[in-house]
């Protein structure tokens, strides 16, 4: 393995355009493509290619195509029981950790990759990785972006069009850009789930 494909999981600076890296990196995106081209009612067909594409990936995962990652997947590490709508993102240079049953709404992001401010490194183009931990349980909304080397606990939501620059600690409903906690899940929670709308619990 050379030097930078190494650093790749380190958090030092590296080249991304390193020949051993750029080739696999082409394996990696020749099996996403034909991920992304399977049709709907080949279910089977995408949980066979999902297992063969991810580090690891659980039982009864589910990823609506196109799914974007760098490395098709390569780093990136599921749980059992995990939704992702369409145009979940990983930036999948290095490790991305979800836990079971987390779910991603449509045009989720989520990045490992860095590039330094200093302007001198960005033009020889070196970059950094940052793992990212995702917990059980999460919901992430809409159009969310979860930046390099963040954690996030279980049973979080973080809202619609959040950008997530801090880690987040569990049982936790967090939003905004930057993403802040807005209040912890609460016995409310218990009774209503949307609005005025009670859970009709005798019926669930």
């Amino acid at each position: 393995m050379s030097e930078m494909r190494e650093r790749m999981h380190t958090g030092e600076l590296y080249l991304p355009g390193d020949n051993e890296i750029i080739e696999w990196q082409m394996k990696c995106l020749d099996r996403l493509y034909d991920f992304n081209m399977t049709r709907p009612t080949e279910g089977k067909k995408r949980e066979k290619m999902l297992k063969e594409m991810f580090a690891e990936i659980g039982e009864n995962c589910y990823i609506e195509p196109p799914f974007h990652a760098n490395f098709g997947g390569a780093h990136v590490h599921f749980g059992k029981n995990i939704y992702a709508n369409f145009n979940l993102t990983c930036v999948d240079d290095s490790h991305i950790y979800v836990g079971d049953y987390t779910m991603f709404g449509p045009n989720v992001i989520v990045a490992t990759a860095g590039h330094p401010i200093l302007p001198e490194l960005r033009e020889k183009a070196y970059q950094y990785n940052a793992a990212v931990h995702i917990g059980k349980n999460c919901w992430i909304g809409a159009g969310a972006v979860i930046v390099p080397g963040i954690t996030i606990g279980d049973n979080v939501v973080v809202g619609a069009g959040s950008i997530v620059t801090k880690d987040l600690p569990s049982n936790v409903l967090a939003v905004g850009n930057p993403c802040r906690v807005l209040r912890e899940v609460n016995e409310h929670d218990r009774e209503y789930y949307f609005k005025d709308r009670k859970i009709d619990w005798e019926n669930l």
